[in-house]
């Protein structure tokens, strides 16, 4: 059975991070964010009673442009001193960064074949760094429709595709439900199709990315087709309630429990 998790840069974002965290904590759920850069790690770290349960893996450089690439994996490896402090084992990877708006913020190669084989190469490297450091890393889909112009990883069948040809077991994809609808729909197919490949779930409902329940996404189907696969990881909530934190929290749990 799945385990649920809370993101801290979607709710309680009247807060500051910590509080955030905090809060998140206290309603016994384990955390996620985005990036540890500017955060304090050190009391995160020290309070028993946090559960850091996934982050960015690297914030820097870009996955699918050869001139990026070496900063892309320096940035994994600075990364790393920092999940060992949180104990967290799972971490998310993206292509690269992205601005405030959500628009790609990295170089990305022109030509598609450039693309894919430094994808390729970047995440052989990717597995390496997760073998010797036993982490996990779960590659993400987005969507260009709404969210994030111009980000070149948008299908799951692509991410597929890339780790099928690393096949590295530490190297799986972060199946985010509300991307997957807005992107190509077909989500409880997906779901099924590529059961031995979800390292990571996301979930928030469309449209307006707020909890699931609020919207046109059948959740329900989304956790049953979970159940169905046997899948063990985490479900992740990351979303901006529509009225209140708590009561997005406890939405989430009901409909995922």
């Amino acid at each position: 059975m799945y385990s649920l998790s809370i993101c801290a840069d979607t709710l309680f974002c009247e807060l500051p991070f910590e509080q955030r965290v905090k809060q998140i904590a206290d309603a016994g759920y384990p955390v996620e964010f985005w990036t540890w850069q500017g955060r304090d790690i050190d009391t995160l770290a020290r309070d028993p009673n946090i559960k850091i349960i996934s982050f960015l893996g690297s914030n820097e450089g870009s996955l699918v442009h050869p001139s990026g690439l070496k900063v892309f994996l320096e940035s994994a490896m600075q990364t790393i001193p920092i999940a060992q402090q949180l104990q967290c084992q799972q971490l998310v990877l993206l292509t690269g960064p992205l601005n405030t708006k959500g628009e790609t913020d990295h170089p990305i190669a022109i030509h598609p074949a450039t693309r894919w084989i430094t994808a390729y190469k970047g995440l052989c490297q990717m597995a390496e760094i997760a073998e010797k450091y036993d982490l996990i890393y779960n590659l993400e889909t987005l969507n260009t429709k709404i969210d994030h112009i111009g980000y070149p990883l948008t299908l799951v069948e692509d991410a597929v595709h890339l780790i099928e040809q690393v096949d590295s077991p530490r190297i799986k994809i972060l199946l985010d439900i509300y991307h997957v609808q807005i992107q190509e729909g077909n989500v409880l197919d997906l779901i099924h199709k590529y059961a031995n490949h979800i390292g990571h779930v996301h979930v928030a409902d469309v449209p307006g990315r707020h909890e699931p329940g609020t919207g046109e996404i059948n959740y329900p189907q989304v956790s049953a087709a979970l159940r169905d696969i046997g899948y063990e990881g985490t479900v992740g909530l990351e979303c901006y309630p529509q009225r209140d934190s708590h009561e997005a929290m406890v939405q989430f749990k009901e409909i995922f429990s």
